[in-house]
């Protein structure tokens, strides 16, 4: 069962700014684990993050595309079966993490 996915404004502007070879991979590697996003100790996809550089990100998620030099971080929505899309970034600096904390702040995630 896929889980309805869903983008935080910021995010789909995110995603936009992507040239399309990387709005192909982010696309395929989102609709992966839209298939199964929960944590891999739960058997899923997922990538927990928790306190990253004093930003608590408990309970957001990630996927990593090493080859392209990206990060998708995400929250689960359990009680909708929905996969919530807060950042789509560049992996330098863990500036996506920090994005991701004020995204969660202003949308109160």
């Amino acid at each position: 069962m896929k889980w309805a996915l869903k983008y935080l404004p910021e995010a789909e502007r995110d995603f936009k700014k992507l040239d399309g070879s990387r709005q192909v991979m982010v696309t395929k590697a989102i609709e992966k684990v839209q298939e199964n996003p929960l944590p891999a100790q739960e058997g899923g996809y997922g990538k927990p993050l928790g306190n990253k550089h004093g930003r608590d990100l408990t309970g957001f998620l990630k996927i990593k595309l090493r080859g392209a030099g990206i990060r998708v971080v995400y929250k689960l929505v359990r009680t909708q079966t929905e996969m919530l899309v807060v950042v789509i970034g560049v992996r330098a600096d863990d500036e996506v993490y920090e994005i991701a904390a004020r995204r969660a702040d202003k949308h109160g995630l």
